[in-house]
């Protein structure tokens, strides 16, 4: 039976790469973008994840399972907190964008390497990274680059000058065990990426993808 999985979207950037994975990864299911572009300003004007924006994830969730989907996906790391709390009161699995690239890296090693172009999404990055950590039992590291001018490229669609800017700060981080392309959009430059590094490189679409299938197929979170 086809399994439909919900989309949900922060950012338009981050739609073609999540669907370019499910592609390769998982062409049988039945993928459903749901887009709310006003959650990336709303919270960069609170300056927080507010009691608003918790209520309107877990809204989303709640719509989610009303069309029938089987699992969740959220492809915008800035809002960790709110998709935790969501993904509590859900009745399906519910994944968030960077946890499966998280696992991975801790599976490759204790340094690890990631490089970010949101600026607001670094802070609920590194605390979800370290929570995994700690419960993995891991003394891993991470250290994090933050290149927004990358972002501000992509957002005004030069993605050559987001891929360049993304592999000249990955050029600078050798002898890591792992490099981390923080956000689905940032899996536009993996490319670019792995001709600058030797570090195994690994993106957020790819590993979310193989993260929700495998949690829907085995029917629970």
């Amino acid at each position: 039976m086809t399994k439909r999985i919900a989309l949900v979207h922060a950012l338009k950037v981050a739609m073609q790469p999540i669907e370019d994975a499910f592609r390769t990864l998982w062409p049988a299911a039945d993928c459903v973008n749901i887009l709310d572009d006003s959650l990336a300003p709303d919270l960069a004007a609170a300056g927080r994840l507010t009691p608003e924006l918790f209520r309107r994830f877990c809204a989303l969730t709640a719509y989610a399972e009303a069309i029938g989907a089987d699992g969740l996906l959220f492809t915008c790391s800035a809002f960790g907190d709110a998709i935790s709390l969501a993904a509590r009161t859900s009745g399906i699995p519910v994944v968030k964008p960077n946890e499966g690239m998280f696992d991975a890296a801790l599976d490759q090693g204790t340094r690890v390497a990631m490089i970010v172009t949101n600026p607001s999404a670094v802070a609920s990055m590194e605390n979800e990274f370290y929570e995994l950590a700690r419960a993995r039992q891991s003394v891993a590291t991470l250290t994090t680059v933050c290149v927004p001018s990358a972002l501000v490229a992509i957002n005004n669609g030069d993605a050559a000058l987001h891929n360049t800017l993304v592999a000249e700060a990955a050029e600078q981080l050798a002898g890591y065990d792992a490099l981390l392309l923080a956000h689905f959009s940032t899996s536009y430059a993996e490319a670019a990426v792995r001709e600058k590094t030797r570090t195994p490189v690994f993106t957020s679409p790819a590993s979310a993808v193989r993260k929700v299938r495998a949690l829907v197929e085995r029917g629970g979170g």
